[in-house]
């Protein structure tokens, strides 16, 4: 199975469909909730900015390195955010989940565990993945926070690695899950999605 082929998830209420046009109003509402483009540590676009980051989703996703998703929430139907499968390596099976953001009232809730378990789930399970990382600023400690409680193992820290918005250059922490763990992370998700 392609690692770009367009596929939905849901599961407990949240609901991943292929990002397109059709969000781009949706996405600027969400961004717009805790006006999320301001944060430095994250991939956040700008109200403005909505259509162009959406276009560059589907230009990658034509180049199959990225395939993203337009995050919903089922009791309202609206758009809470983006999450994606990136840097995506098919002759290895490895990928990884980011470009991951949500509305400011959606954050401290299930939908981040929620929308990593049907990720990896699907990686996984469906894809074949011996791999998935997650990365993120060495600054964004909450991610990192989140990241860990997923089960996911740290690789390491990337020094000088990217640019980020405001033109300083990050350091990117390193995480990832391996095939054989993914049996015991299934498990503990669904234990912190229970609860």
């Amino acid at each position: 199975m392609s690692f770009v082929q367009p596929v939905s998830l849901s599961y407990h209420q949240v609901h991943l469909e292929p990002l397109n046009l059709q969000h781009e109003q949706g996405l600027k509402e969400a961004c717009q909730d805790g006006e999320l483009w301001k944060l430095r540590i994250t991939s956040t676009p700008s109200p403005e900015t909505v259509r162009e980051y959406i276009e560059l989703a589907l230009q990658q996703r034509e180049q199959g390195t990225r395939f993203a998703f337009a995050v919903i929430d089922e009791r309202t139907g609206k758009v809470i955010g983006t999450t994606s499968y990136h840097d995506i390596v098919p002759q290895i099976n490895r990928l990884e989940i980011g470009y991951t953001w949500y509305a400011k009232s959606a954050q401290r809730t299930h939908i981040n565990t929620t929308c990593k378990f049907l990720l990896l789930r699907h990686a996984f399970e469906n894809l074949n993945a011996n791999v998935v990382g997650l990365r993120t600023d060495n600054f964004n400690f909450a991610s990192q926070k989140a990241i860990e409680r997923l089960g996911a193992k740290k690789d390491g820290v990337l020094r000088q690695h990217a640019i980020r918005k405001d033109g300083t250059i990050r350091d990117t922490v390193m995480y990832s899950i391996i095939q054989s763990e993914w049996v015991n992370v299934k498990a503990h998700l669904l234990y912190l999605l229970d609860r």
